[in-house]
């Protein structure tokens, strides 16, 4: 407990030291400008998407894991077909005035072995289930790898419409600090004017500190959101950049029957459970096969002399052709081929239960996706509507306060009302393009 403790006391001051230098390198680049010198790269989604591929390590790792994939079922289909070999062996026994030398076993005191070899399994069923079960798992891994891209495709769109929402609270805020310097320049000038009382002045001030302080936390938020894209995107943080701002509330919400047909035949999930159902089978058979014979053939050509010669003494023949074949029958081995059946059986239904894991998950994942897009759709309009009529009530309100009819602490609540219609409105932007973009991942359209 005490080591425990200890770790959390430690810890503390190095995450507020690490939220420290973030916020004072995001407030460096927003004062003294940016860091970088090099062009910005123009990117837009698609293309954030295309270079989050080229660094993310885990998308590689699944590129390298379905290579692999790929390699063993190349090499398993090799050893469907006959091999070929060649052989070039001398052997040298001590000699002891008998033909063999002292060891009777070898053929003579020198023996000259220069053969080619082929070796081909004319009868193997375990071979063959192999092969099968290599091309299951080559399309478990080429699914997982797609998998991986659906996962990060999440990520970029998630990070990419985090950084434009930023980006627009920026702008909101700019507006809001615009439109407090004016309310605070109408009440100096009404407060020269003995117009109105000190009190107005001083609470335009508040609200025009306010609104410097709500810029300087959207420039950081903006910076915040820069940096969490651009590690995803570039290999390292001295890039700069700039994205496109695709928000719109124009966007089509594809149909519900078009995206469950999309979703169900491109799902990777399914798709891997699916190759892993054929693996598990594959399986069932090669341990089927423990329990059958197996036939080889191997054919040998060449010289096994004691002398390198293709003639031999008394003009014997040297050079020639054996064939062997091979009969391999199965009798006991203590019960480790019934154990591989019963393993690969379970294997089977453990991939059973994780296709119809994957096909309930992709349906709930359909259904939520589809309602979040279409709530998010729903709220732009009245968000929009919003937006305009802070928009408006702003202006009135500000035209009675020059008339004498409203007061200050009116102006500076429409003020503050429209601020947060706008980011509601760009927030309500990002979350029906983010769900748009779940339901067009969904569908393999990324």
């Amino acid at each position: 407990m005490q080591s425990v403790l200890f770790s959390g006391i430690f810890q503390m001051p190095m995450i507020c030291l690490c939220g420290m230098f973030l916020r004072t390198l995001c407030i460096g680049v927003i004062l003294c400008g940016p860091l970088f010198s090099q062009d910005a790269v123009k990117l837009d989604l698609a293309g954030a998407l295309q270079r989050a591929r080229d660094y993310n390590q885990q998308f590689l790792t699944a590129g390298i894991t379905a290579a692999l994939a790929r390699e063993d079922r190349i090499q398993a289909k090799a050893a469907l077909f006959p091999s070929l070999n060649a052989l070039s062996q001398y052997i040298y026994t001590q000699g002891n005035g008998t033909p063999s030398g002292v060891f009777i076993s070898n053929d003579g005191v020198h023996v000259y072995n220069d053969q080619a070899a082929l070796h081909a399994e004319v009868f193997s069923i375990a071979k063959r289930a192999d092969y099968q079960r290599s091309i299951a798992a080559e399309a478990v891994a080429k699914a997982k790898q797609d998998i991986a891209i659906r996962g990060l495709v999440g990520v970029v769109v998630q990070s990419y419409y985090a950084l434009l929402s930023a980006q627009r609270h920026e702008a909101n805020a700019r507006r809001s600090l615009d439109e407090a310097a004016i309310f605070l320049d109408i009440t100096q000038k009404q407060e020269r004017g003995g117009e109105v009382a000190r009190a107005d002045v001083i609470k335009a001030q508040l609200q025009f500190q306010q609104r410097q302080r709500d810029l300087l936390d959207a420039q950081t938020n903006t910076q915040k959101a820069r940096i969490s894209l651009g590690v995803i995107v570039f290999p390292n943080l001295n890039q700069a950049y700039e994205i496109a701002d695709d928000l719109a509330a124009d966007k089509p919400l594809p149909p519900i029957d078009e995206v469950t047909s999309l979703a169900q035949s491109t799902s990777p999930e399914i798709r891997a459970s699916q190759a892993g159902m054929r693996q598990a089978r594959a399986q069932i058979a090669s341990a089927k096969a423990a329990y059958l014979p197996t036939l080889s053939l191997d054919y040998f050509y060449g010289i096994n002399a004691n002398v390198l010669n293709t003639r031999g003494p008394d003009d014997r023949q040297n050079l020639g052709s054996v064939v062997q074949g091979t009969l391999n029958i199965p009798v006991w081995n203590w019960g480790a081929t019934r154990s591989k059946i019963r393993q690969a059986e379970l294997e089977q239904r453990q991939a059973q239960l994780e296709l119809t894991f994957a096909q309930r998950t992709l349906a709930t994942n359909i259904s939520s996706f589809q309602l979040e897009a279409q709530a998010a759709r729903a709220q732009l309009d009245s968000l929009r509507s919003s937006m305009d009529l802070s928009t408006e009530s702003l202006r009135l309100t500000l035209l009675r306060y020059q008339a004498g009819e409203a007061t200050a602490l009116e102006v500076v609540d429409a003020q503050s009302t429209l601020a947060q219609a706008r980011n509601a409105y760009d927030d309500g932007l990002a979350r029906y393009a983010v769900a748009l973009a779940n339901l067009q991942t969904l569908t393999g359209r990324f």
